[in-house]
């Protein structure tokens, strides 16, 4: 099985990458399910028979509810996505982050801008109760466009100031300061299937913020590629 590393592009500079999949087991090709098969069978020291016989018991396991052997597999990826979405994404403290640093390193000029459509949702009638406009005043299209003016001088007048910064040789920590939630930063992260699944249970939700639901999605994908059966057994049992 090859797998695919190629970036999936998530909002308009954002994306989600494979870095490396675990969970192969003793196998001696690429079979990243194959592990949640053999720490199943530890208790009897067993081991994985193919896919023929174990796929049963891959579904046993899994709408049984006995997520431990799915720990036994995971993976690691690269996102690059807004700081406000990253903070919504560390909530999930089963999962292990490393992120870019600004102490270290001058961040990208790379800021999310969303898209007239995607303001314009807030006036959708079945939109979840942190996606409503507050008063319930009617979103126009010309005030959501001149909303997005104001979002682009400010997303200047905070590069401007970020860069005079570190020009005039203020400490890239604090230089830093005046960057906004919809800066773009960039992290690894890895977990156990177990755990990515749960992840996506609660993001790809519609009432998730859709930012976070493209990522999941886009996670979604790479698991799908990955892990092919346990991702048709989260479909059909989520």
């Amino acid at each position: 099985m090859r797998l695919n590393k190629l970036p999936i592009q998530v909002l308009d500079h954002g994306f989600v990458r494979l870095i490396e999949p675990w969970g192969k087991g003793e196998g001696k090709f690429p079979d990243y399910e194959r592990g949640i098969i053999e720490a199943a069978r530890q208790s009897t020291q067993g081991k994985f028979r193919g896919w023929r016989t174990d796929r049963k018991l891959l579904s046993t396991l899994y709408t049984g509810k006995h997520a431990t052997p799915f720990e036994f597999a995971g993976m690691v990826v690269e996102v690059r996505a807004p700081i406000a979405v990253v903070r919504e994404w560390h909530r999930h403290r089963t999962q292990a982050y490393n992120e870019m640093s600004a102490r270290y390193a001058p961040l990208p000029d790379l800021k999310y801008t969303p898209s007239l459509d995607r303001l314009l949702e807030v006036n959708t009638p079945d939109r979840n109760k942190q996606a409503g406009n507050v008063g319930g005043v009617e979103l126009t299209p010309a005030r959501a466009m001149s909303w997005l003016r104001l979002l682009e001088q400010a997303y200047t007048a905070s590069e401007i100031a970020y860069r005079y910064g570190l020009k005039m040789g203020i400490a890239k920590e604090i230089a830093r300061l005046p960057m906004p939630v919809g800066q773009y930063t960039q992290m690894r992260c890895q977990a156990s299937l177990r755990n990515w699944l749960a992840f996506l249970t609660l993001r790809m939700d519609p009432r998730a913020q859709k930012e976070i639901r493209l990522y999941a999605n886009a996670v979604g994908q790479i698991i799908e590629h990955t892990f092919p059966q346990t991702w048709a057994l989260f479909q059909e049992q989520p």
